[in-house]
Parts: C-alpha cells; sequence; structure tokens
C-alpha cells in the first residue's frame, strides 16, 4: 500500500485545490499513470502513481484545497490484499469484515463480521461489544493524521466515525460529515399540542440562489485557484505601485510591408510564421536598453537593475491569462522568438506549462488587438515596473505633411509603469524608442 501525495509544488507555491480525479476507486493503475490534476496559482500539474496497484481509497475530492506532501488517496496491491494500519492484518480485517484465518480465534472474527456467535450462545450479547471496540480500534488505526487531528480539535470519537472508503480509513471530511450531524440532545423539542408547526421551505436547486432585492435566479459558481491569484495581483498591483500610462501611436507601414514581401520566404526557411511579436520584442529589448529603469525592479528601499533580458508574453488561456517568460530574448532571432513564443503559446492553452516558464520575467508585452481592443490601461505584472500594451490596427487617415494626407494602418500602444521609480520623461521617452524601432525596421535590427 502506498499514498498518493501532493507532490513539491515549486518555492513559493504551498497548497494547491483538486482539479479533478482521473481515476477512481477501484481502478487499476500502473506506475507513471496519471491519477489526478492538481490546480495552483501558477499552473496545473499531474499528480502520477508510483507504483502499480489499484485505487483503493480516495481521500480528497475535486475541489478541496491540499498541503504540499498530503495524502490524497491510497493505492492498495493489484491483488486487492492491501493491509492498512502498517500492514497488520488483524487490524485490515476488523475494518474490512474479513473472516478470521485458519487456526485463528472464530469469536474474534464472528465478533468483527457480525456472524452467530459459537457454541449456540446468545449471538446478540457476544457480537455487540466486541464489534463496537473493533471498530473502535480499528478506526483509530485507519484514520488520517488530519482526521485525528480534527477529531482531538472537536472532541469526536473516531470509533463512532462512519469511513467512506472501502478499506475503512477516515479522512477528515469524514469527520467533518459527523461533526456536521445534529446530536439527539440538540434535536428541536416537538412543538406544543395544537401548535401550528412553521411550514418547511424547500431548499433551493443546487448552484441557484435567490437575488436578494429582485427575487430573480443566479447562479454562484466558485472562482478557480488561479482566477483568485490573479484578482489578488492586479488588485495588489494597483494597491502597491504608483501606476500611470502614456500612450503613443506606431505606423505598421513598414513592418506591414516586410511581412507581405518577406513571409512565404521567411516559414519556408524557418518553419514558422512572421509575427508581429518578435518585432514589438526586438523594439522593446532596444528601449530598455535605452532606458534601464524599466527594466529593474523594487527590493525595500534598493532598485535591482536587470542586465537581462526576460520578456513575458501574455496569453490568454481558458483558465486565465498567464505570462509565460522568453529567456534571454536579446540573444534570439527573429525566428527563434516566433517559434518560442508559439510554443509556449500552445502550452498556455493546453495547460501544459512549467513553473519555471512562468516564474521571473523582467518586462512584458500584452496584445489586446488580438480581441479588437483599440486602447487600453494594461496593468502591471508585479514586480516589474513596465507593461506595453498593444492594439488593434486600424486604417486611419494620417497627415504626412502641410498638403497631403492619407490611410495608414496606425496601432495605439500603451506603456503603463511604476511612477515610485519611473518618471515620466523616461517613460515617454521609452514609448518614443519603441514607435521609432517600428517605423523603421533597419534602426530595428541594429539596436534590437
Amino acid at each position: 500500500m502506498s499514498e498518493i501525495k501532493v507532490p513539491d509544488l515549486g518555492e513559493s507555491i504551498s497548497e494547491g485545490t483538486i482539479y479533478k480525479w482521473l481515476v477512481k476507486e477501484g481502478d487499476t493503475v500502473g506506475q507513471g499513470d496519471v491519477l489526478a490534476e492538481l490546480e495552483t496559482d501558477k499552473v496545473n500539474l499531474e499528480i502520477s502513481a508510483e507504483e502499480d496497484g489499484v485505487i483503493s481509497s480516495i481521500l480528497r475530492q475535486a475541489g478541496e484545497n491540499v498541503a504540499v506532501g498530503e495524502a490524497i488517496g491510497i493505492i492498495g496491491s493489484a491483488d486487492g490484499a492491501a493491509v492498512a494500519g502498517g500492514g497488520k492484518p488483524e487490524a485490515a480485517r476488523a475494518a474490512t469484515g474479513s473472516s478470521a484465518p485458519d487456526g485463528g480465534k472464530p469469536e474474534a472474527a464472528s465478533a468483527a463480521t457480525g456472524g452467530s456467535a459459537p457454541d449456540g450462545g446468545k449471538p446478540e450479547a457476544a457480537i455487540a461489544p466486541a464489534a463496537s471496540e473493533g471498530a473502535a480500534a480499528g478506526s483509530a488505526a485507519l484514520a488520517s493524521p488530519g482526521a485525528r487531528k480534527l477529531a482531538r480539535e472537536r472532541g469526536i470519537d473516531l470509533g463512532e466515525v462512519s469511513a467512506r472508503d472501502p478499506i475503512g480509513r477516515i479522512g477528515q471530511a469524514d469527520v467533518n460529515g459527523h461533526g456536521a450531524a445534529v446530536p439527539e440532545a440538540a434535536a428541536p423539542a416537538a412543538p406544543a399540542a395544537g401548535a401550528r408547526p412553521e411550514p418547511v421551505k424547500p431548499p433551493a436547486p443546487a448552484g441557484k440562489a435567490p437575488h436578494a432585492e429582485d427575487g430573480k435566479a443566479t447562479e454562484r459558481k466558485r472562482m478557480s485557484r488561479r482566477r483568485l491569484t490573479i484578482a489578488s495581483r492586479l488588485v495588489e498591483a494597483q494597491q502597491t505601485a504608483a501606476m500611470l500610462t502614456t500612450f503613443n501611436e506606431v505606423d505598421m507601414t513598414a513592418i506591414l510591408d516586410i511581412r507581405k514581401r518577406r513571409k512565404d520566404a521567411f516559414k519556408e526557411k524557418h518553419e514558422v510564421g512572421l509575427g508581429f511579436m518578435s518585432f514589438f520584442t526586438k523594439a522593446v529589448i532596444g528601449a530598455l536598453k535605452a532606458y534601464p529603469l524599466l527594466n529593474a525592479e523594487i527590493d525595500g528601499e534598493d532598485l535591482l537593475l536587470k542586465k537581462y533580458y526576460d520578456i513575458g508574453i501574455a496569453v490568454a488561456a481558458k483558465e486565465g491569462l498567464v505570462v509565460p517568460v522568453v529567456r534571454d530574448a536579446d540573444r534570439l532571432s527573429f525566428p527563434e522568438i516566433e517559434r518560442k513564443i508559439g510554443e509556449l503559446a500552445s502550452k498556455a492553452r493546453a495547460n501544459t506549462l512549467s513553473l519555471p516558464e512562468l516564474q521571473g520575467g523582467t518586462f512584458t508585452i500584452t496584445n489586446g488587438g488580438v480581441f479588437g481592443s483599440l486602447l487600453s490601461t494594461p496593468i502591471l505584472n508585479t514586480p516589474q515596473v513596465g507593461i506595453l500594451g498593444m492594439h488593434k490596427i486600424q486604417l486611419r487617415p494620417i497627415a504626412l505633411d502641410e498638403e497631403r494626407t492619407a490611410n495608414r494602418p496606425m496601432m495605439y500602444v500603451a506603456l503603463s509603469y511604476d511612477h515610485r521609480i519611473v518618471d515620466g520623461s523616461e517613460a515617454v521617452g521609452f514609448l518614443v524608442k519603441v514607435k521609432e524601432l517600428l517605423e523603421d525596421p533597419e534602426a530595428l535590427l541594429l539596436e534590437g
């Protein structure tokens, strides 16, 4: 028998939520088989079987929060002969109701299994106390550490708690369920003679709750751990940083012309499409080199000036926004950047990103234009102090000089920054530098 435990989730993560079980009790599994999916603040992780066997018990259900190292299930031996309680067959038989082995004491076995008493004795008198003692002993031996602790805190006798799993192991949910039962002493008194009882209101449908004001039904849905983390971090960013946003617009004519002329040859040679993100990543790196405070971080009363360029790329996934990081982006070529961003985006949408792929990052780029956003104010991805927002490319009439105008593909860009360490002049200069590099791709190749 072995316990299915929550694995180490990384330095900054101490707990997670069981997203779903991929197996059920009684299923046969092999070493390495994926048993459950665990949702953490950043990614979903798979929990695999460490040995062959049968799922004899699932201790924690989907939706429950679990800590690192906590047992969430039990794998028994493949032949079903897993023995709980440290390998003591007597305890296992007492809990599971198996008969005594040859040469054993039939009286004890009969008492545990509820069989008739030997020698024509009185079965009722013989069975009742023996069964009670066996249940108490078996329950204590098969209770999880968390269940024992909870029972001690609530003053509950584990011998009175019913276990739901086949081998008789008591979990925290069993103790909670026992504690929620209304004691007989606390049962409501019978109504006085002649008194009219209060009508019993039917319970509201599961997942529905009446609105407090208008009486219309609303659906209550629990937020995922990732959504809760996103909400917490965004509020934290607004409360801790002196956040300000500055805007500019970029004429995308030159980049669109390059993509039109080179996209087929680029894809044929590098087996990846030439998108906008490589241009913007290179432009951001060039601007960060000119304005290094946008690549810094506040650490107490100190500034950490980072001499490397790990660029986070915001990706909208089904479970919520994630920001995987392109490491050392300044050392990558255009096709390498496009390929890496494509890989990370695919992993994000498939929910297979690893923690190292999400950690760190010195600056973030987010593209609301893919959803049609014309203008927005992005929120900082703390502890970073800068984030660049891209938007929809739209044809607009632009004055080329005093006499000429033309329709040009224009994009609004937004830079949100932490005003505690970045002054307005630096922020504006940074955004102007990004604009200049994008509008002159030759300069982008030289400086990016």
